[in-house]
């Protein structure tokens, strides 16, 4: 499971004594400690991977848009930061597709459910997160359905 590989992580960083990576785990850690307080009383999710693998894309996503802010606004230091725990989240994630994958996949889906317009963007969108939803960058997806679709 990957929630064990980050635990692992932050002890052995801390052991290690590498700061960066032990707070960028924390961090992970924290997130994962957030989406599980959000679903107490719920039904607990199907696969405990798909939850971390959410809730690190999104952190993903997010450190992405401060590296662009950071940079365009000339604070190089912040933005390195940044890029140092963008990389360690990446080290967690499942093996992405590449976009010749993502964009055969999105054919497969368009085959199968026959969509042929903008208007059918939404069934192929919920298909591909479900079927390859860890594997993918759902940003880069999107743009990939709307030109196929265009």
């Amino acid at each position: 499971m990957i929630r064990d590989d980050v635990k692992a992580a932050q002890i052995s960083s801390m052991k290690s004594g590498d700061k960066p990576t032990l707070a960028a785990v924390r961090l992970i850690l924290a997130k994962i400690k957030d989406r599980d307080i959000e679903l107490r009383g719920k039904a607990p999710p199907a696969d405990d991977d798909a939850m971390v693998v959410e809730v690190m894309q999104k952190m993903i996503k997010q450190r992405r848009e401060s590296i662009d802010m950071y940079r365009k606004g000339g604070r190089d230091e912040l933005a390195d930061a940044e890029q140092g725990e963008l990389e360690v989240i990446e080290r967690f994630l499942p093996a992405q597709m590449d976009e010749a994958a993502t964009r055969a996949a999105i054919e497969t889906i368009k085959a199968e459910t026959g969509a042929a317009s903008v208007k059918d963007m939404g069934r192929v969108m919920a298909a591909l997160k479900s079927r390859h939803g860890a594997e993918l960058d759902m940003s880069q997806a999107s743009r990939l359905v709307k030109e196929s679709l265009a």
